[in-house]
C-alpha cells in the first residue's frame, strides 16, 4: 500500500470513529504526499464538517477539488449537495444532485428522491414563522417534482392515476 493511501485510510478511520481533527491532519498528509489524490480532498471536506471554526466556502472548496481531480465520482457530487442542503445553497444543492443522477442513471432514482426529502426537510425548516403558504407550496413544488421523477411519472400521469376509480 502506498504512503497515500494508509494516510488516507486512517484518515477515513479516525473519521469513523469521530476523530475529526486527526482526520484531518492524515488528509492533510496524503494531500501533501499526492497533490492530486481526489480521496485526500473528499475526506478532509467530510472531517471538517465536524469542525466548527472551518468555514463553510472552505469545505466547499475541499469537494469541488476532489469533484475537478475525479469528475465521474457521483458520491463526491451527492455529498456536496447535502452539504449545500445542509447550509441553505438549495440551488447549488439541486444542481449537484442533479450531476450525480447524470453520472449514475441506475442510480438516479436515489438521488432524487434524497434530494426532494432532504430539500422539502432543509427548506421547510429555515422558513420563518410568517412565511406565507405560496411559499411553503413552491417547496413542496420542487419537492414532489424530484419524488416524481423518482416514480418516473409526471404530475399528468398522477392527475391521471388519481382521477381514475
Amino acid at each position: 500500500m502506498q504512503e497515500e493511501n494508509k494516510n488516507v485510510v486512517l484518515g477515513e478511520r479516525m473519521l469513523n470513529e469521530g476523530d475529526c481533527k486527526g482526520a484531518i491532519s492524515k488528509f492533510n498528509a496524503a494531500i501533501k504526499e499526492v497533490p492530486e489524490n481526489p480521496s485526500a480532498y473528499f475526506g478532509k471536506a467530510e472531517a471538517s464538517i465536524g469542525i466548527p471554526h472551518i468555514a463553510v466556502n472552505d469545505i466547499i472548496a475541499l469537494y469541488r477539488k476532489a469533484i475537478e481531480l475525479d469528475p465521474s465520482n457521483a458520491f463526491y457530487y451527492t455529498r456536496l449537495g447535502a452539504f449545500c442542503l445542509d447550509i441553505g445553497l438549495f440551488n447549488d444543492a439541486e444542481e449537484n444532485y442533479n450531476k450525480a443522477a447524470q453520472l449514475d442513471p441506475e442510480g438516479a432514482k436515489y438521488y432524487y428522491s434524497e434530494f426532494g426529502v432532504e430539500y422539502y426537510n432543509n427548506a421547510t425548516s429555515q422558513l420563518d414563522e410568517e412565511a406565507d403558504n405560496a411559499k411553503v407550496d413552491e417547496i413542496r413544488k420542487k419537492a414532489l417534482t424530484y419524488l416524481l421523477k423518482t416514480l418516473d411519472m409526471t404530475e399528468e400521469d398522477v392527475i391521471k392515476m388519481l382521477s381514475k376509480k
